[in-house]
């Protein structure tokens, strides 16, 4: 029982999150959700793109369910790590968020088709014999990771906060707050 329990809590949690990096995205223009803003690259699309492939391959291959579409994969000639990460200018931004979602669907069915035990095998890992269990708190992880990248990413954009961009903070409470800690900085420099 406890099994179940655990299964369907961390599959709401990721349903969640999901929903949430989305959210990031919303009402912003094509540069914006493609702009990179850190001096790695870091873009909003790109952070969606990266999770689209984390999730199609994750609840995918490591499961004997591959993703129907052709993923990159790392022996591929020419292929880097990184380029999952940023979406090029022939990339289109609803192409984009419907993989996404399409990786969830394929990802949804294969938890719930599998039981939390179910073996899995990531070749990568220096432990790869996993089960459903590691394979979905590992998932959860790094897309709940890449969330809060992408709510200071927006927050950087549009000032938006939380879970939908269409929050804003209050900007005479933040900025008080905001220079109360950077008096805080500067006093424990002294």
């Amino acid at each position: 029982m406890i099994d179940d329990f655990a299964k369907e809590y961390l599959h709401d949690d990721l349903r969640w999150v999901r929903e949430s990096l989305l959210y990031k995205v919303e009402g912003l223009s094509e540069y914006d959700v493609r702009r990179p803003l850190t001096r790695t690259g870091t873009n909003l699309l790109g952070l969606v793109k990266h999770l689209t492939l984390s999730e199609a391959r994750y609840f995918g291959e490591i499961f004997g369910r591959p993703f129907p579409e052709r993923l990159p994969q790392f022996d591929d000639p020419g292929y880097a790590n990184h380029d999952h990460m940023w979406v090029s200018e022939n990339e289109s931004h609803a192409d984009i968020i419907e993989g996404y979602k399409r990786a969830w669907r394929h990802a949804d069915a294969t938890i719930e088709a599998l039981p939390i035990d179910a073996p899995g095998f990531v070749p990568w890992w220096p432990r790869p014999n996993v089960k459903l269990f590691n394979v979905m708190v590992h998932v959860l992880t790094e897309t709940n990771r890449h969330a809060g990248h992408a709510d200071i990413l927006r927050e950087q954009l549009d000032g938006a906060v939380g879970a939908r961009p269409a929050t804003t903070a209050d900007d005479t409470d933040w900025e008080a707050h905001r220079s109360r800690i950077e008096k805080a900085a500067r006093e424990a420099t002294t």
